[in-house]
């Protein structure tokens, strides 16, 4: 399937300040499930953005305006070609080793709400089946409400509140899939939702888990779904805060507004 992507992010300050820098991991890295067949990330003025691979593998991409301004656009266009893997991840980048990913962080710390969910599947005897078990566990446990978190609410809070995002969905699977002793990671990235897709105010996000003998399997609570050639993987870490598709800081004191688009839709053949 070929898929296209356009992702606008436009910050606007109510007065002008001297200096901002962003961070964008947007871009996604070719593998098994996916090629690459054209990718451009640009700032102020169209020019192509100064990038690099960080400690996740993520092709991540650096913008700065080093002179006064009021508004600031970060435009993110491509295409790719995926394919049906039924989840599994083989032929990525992988700088880090599957333990790593059981390290705990703020946003995915452990809780006795989220020890309780991930005791639910623990009995089912192949890691495969837990991991499947707890997604659908996740999702009984969370509604999809847009609005009860934002990107600071760690899993437990989430869970508490029985409502959140996708990447609440993916916080609270990957703090229990580590009580479980299985290493689990944040994904971002895009979803195409069918021929009547409408324009998004954010990106997807997900997570994986690592499986003896298969390896990387995604796992989209959310969606309960295990990702299909209708997504695409962008960036990898341990929460949104090491994924995020966009993060920054400024010089100068304003009230900033933030408008994003994002539009994912078919490809010509």
């Amino acid at each position: 399937m070929r898929l296209r992507v356009q992702h606008q992010t436009v910050y606007r300050y109510e007065k002008p300040i001297p200096y901002s820098i962003q961070t964008l991991r947007v871009s996604p890295r070719p593998y098994e499930g996916c090629a690459v067949l054209d990718w451009s990330v640009r700032g102020e003025g169209r020019r192509e953005l100064p990038s690099l691979i960080d400690g996740f593998g993520n092709l991540t991409h650096c913008h700065s305006v080093t002179r006064p301004h009021s508004e600031m656009t970060l435009a993110v266009e491509g295409e790719v070609e995926t394919t049906d893997t039924a989840g599994i991840v083989r032929g990525a980048p992988e700088p880090l080793p599957p333990l790593f990913f059981l390290r705990e962080t703020s946003l995915t710390a452990t809780h006795p709400a989220i020890a309780a969910l991930a005791a639910k599947v623990a009995g089912a005897p192949a890691v495969l089946a837990r991991l499947h078990n707890l997604m659908s566990a996740v999702r009984d446990a969370m509604d999809y409400q847009i609005g009860v978190t934002d990107v600071q609410t760690a899993a437990a809070d989430a869970l508490q509140k029985g409502a959140g995002v996708c990447q609440d969905h993916a916080h609270v699977f990957i703090a229990a899939a580590k009580i479980l002793g299985i290493p689990a990671r944040y994904i971002g990235g895009y979803l195409w939702t069918g021929p009547e897709s409408r324009d998004y105010d954010a990106s997807h996000a997900w997570a994986e888990a690592f499986v003896p003998d298969l390896g990387w399997v995604g796992f989209d609570a959310a969606n309960r779904i295990c990702p299909t050639a209708s997504y695409i993987r962008a960036s990898v870490g341990l929460d949104y805060w090491s994924a995020a598709p966009v993060r920054g800081m400024r010089k100068g004191s304003s009230v900033e507004t933030l408008a994003v688009k994002v539009t994912v839709g078919v490809g010509d053949q």
